[in-house]
């Protein structure tokens, strides 16, 4: 009898322990462990001239493209790395500010709270130099609306001249953000703004 009730008050802290591990947001582990310097958006940058000077143009005008764009964290021409501070993605209303080409990225940024983060890797290749741009966008994570319509009653009785104004401060903003993957159409966006500029 004591077995059993002991096999049950196993079973029953296990339920509880995978129960408090499936609350939250889980991130996808391939993304958190993969390295934010992947190959799938590149372009092969062939100077007429390969050298030093070839490749300090090169990272100069990758730098200028990527600086339009982003605040720049990081940038050293020696390792060939630009990595760019986190950037709120704009949505429909900003239409002319700087963001993800694709409407359907453009819309989700509308109505939530997307960021954008930029990881450009400059490599030597036997023919040149290969120029690797990755886009990592990730959601923010807020448990409740920052700012609550409903609750109230719809008529009140209250006289309307004594208005209480909502101030929204930096305490209701919350730093948590969930990785969603990679944002292949700003990728190909900025690798075509990098062209471009090396053919000015």
């Amino acid at each position: 009898m004591r077995g059993d009730s002991m096999r049950r008050a196993v079973g029953i802290l296990l339920a509880l322990a995978l129960a408090g591990c499936a609350n939250g947001p889980l991130a996808d582990p391939l993304l958190v462990h993969s390295d934010p310097f992947d190959t799938s958006n590149q372009i092969l940058f062939t100077p007429e001239r390969p050298g030093a000077e070839a490749y300090a143009e090169l990272f100069e005008s990758v730098l200028n493209v990527i600086d339009d764009m982003f605040d720049i964290a990081y940038a050293n021409r020696y390792d060939g790395r630009i990595e760019t501070h986190p950037r709120i993605a704009p949505g429909l209303e900003q239409i002319f500010k700087p963001g993800s080409p694709n409407l359907y990225e453009r819309t989700l940024a509308t109505f939530q709270t997307y960021r954008h983060r930029a990881f450009v890797l400059i490599a030597p290749d036997h023919d040149g130099y290969v120029v690797v741009v990755t886009v990592l966008k990730e959601l923010e994570d807020i448990p409740n609306p920052t700012r609550e319509g409903a609750g109230g009653a719809a008529f009140r009785s209250d006289p309307t001249i004594d208005r209480t104004y909502e101030i929204v401060t930096p305490s209701v903003i919350s730093h948590a953000w969930i990785p969603k993957g990679r944002d292949y159409a700003m990728e190909q966006r900025i690798l075509q703004k990098i062209q471009r500029k090396l053919h000015e």
